[in-house]
């Protein structure tokens, strides 16, 4: 249609026309985001907390440390009786019935405490230590019912032992090489090698954190940093970072069911709770396939309000000027 032209259905623009300058837009625009961006993140961003290593621990608590490895070296910690993925320990998993679903992808991550937490990482200071290597020697050796009497004679006195400066000073019992193991243990840990040692793995880049954060799960040193942070979810409905800074909201119903009852005091809460999420999910799924649920919107006709102004304009259409 030609300028200046018009019709009954159709009219010409006949305003100001004026230059528009999209790059110009765009740049102000994208200068403008990111200076708010970064005054939004230094004001209200999650603070960067330094993190929990077994270095620190065993500096800050090194008795809870020293108990925690021998709890690791006689195979009666958490982790060492998890079962799946970590270790087959028998009649250690959860079940929903009669379903075994914990030991149904296998153990994925295998984890021998002893081995993983304390012999393999004290044999790395054996090569320049003849009586820790004479110590893990004797040990190794030993069978597996006398290594048993070591760990649990020196687990009995450990109870009155105290530590000063990194030294353990415990009873005089038959403890064979678990005293020297668990003295350079700590001066090991107390050090920073423990740490490294457990990240040692063959990839390029030492990103895997499983075996430092399950050895400190063992003790109560971690559980507390995660309860001053309020991270023990203990509070309904949310996982939280650290400080007072809100995490993933969009967990609060899975989280939910681990504050109420049968599953609060479950312990097969985890899969119970599993297979709730997996019927909710599949649920949600399939509601265009349910009959009567997929009815929902069009009887609720809820869509009419969000859309009524298309509505006004179909159903009752202004007459024509002139008519």
């Amino acid at each position: 249609m030609s300028p200046g032209r018009s019709d009954d259905t159709e009219e010409s623009w006949v305003g100001g026309y004026r230059d528009y300058d999209i790059v110009k837009e765009f740049v102000i625009a994208l200068v403008a985001v990111t200076l708010i961006t970064v005054l939004l993140a230094a004001l209200f961003s999650s603070p960067d907390e330094r993190p929990v290593t077994i270095a620190g621990w065993a500096r800050a608590d090194a008795k809870d440390f020293v108990a925690t490895a021998i709890t690791e070296l006689n195979h009666s910690s958490e982790v060492a009786q998890y079962g799946p993925p970590y270790t087959d320990t028998p009649g250690a998993t959860q079940k929903v019935g009669p379903a075994d679903l914990q030991s149904i992808p296998g153990v994925r991550i295998p984890v021998d405490t002893a081995r993983d937490f304390v012999l393999d990482p004290l044999a790395t200071e054996a090569r320049a230590d003849p009586a820790l290597a004479a110590a893990l020697a004797q040990y190794r050796a030993a069978p597996v019912a006398q290594q048993n009497a070591w760990t649990d004679a020196y687990a009995k006195a450990f109870d009155k032992a105290s530590i000063s400066n990194g030294h353990i000073t415990i009873g005089r019992r038959d403890f064979g090489p678990v005293a020297t193991m668990m003295q350079d243990l700590l001066a090991m840990a107390q050090g920073g090698g423990l740490d490294g040692a457990l990240l040692t793995t063959k990839q390029f880049y030492q990103t895997d954190y499983t075996k430092p954060v399950l050895f400190m799960a063992g003790g109560s040193y971690f559980e507390d940093q995660a309860t001053a942070q309020h991270l023990t979810g203990e509070q309904w409905g949310m996982m939280y970072e650290t400080g007072n800074y809100p995490g993933q909201a969009w967990l609060w119903l899975y989280t939910f069911w681990y504050q109420v009852e049968p599953f609060k005091s479950s312990g097969n809460a985890d899969a119970e709770i599993w297979v709730i999420m997996m019927v909710l999910t599949a649920a949600l799924v399939f509601v265009p396939f349910i009959p009567g649920v997929r009815s929902l919107p069009k009887a609720l006709r809820v869509y009419r309000l969000i859309w009524r102004d298309y509505y006004r304009r179909v159903e009752h259409p202004a007459s024509p000027e002139g008519s």
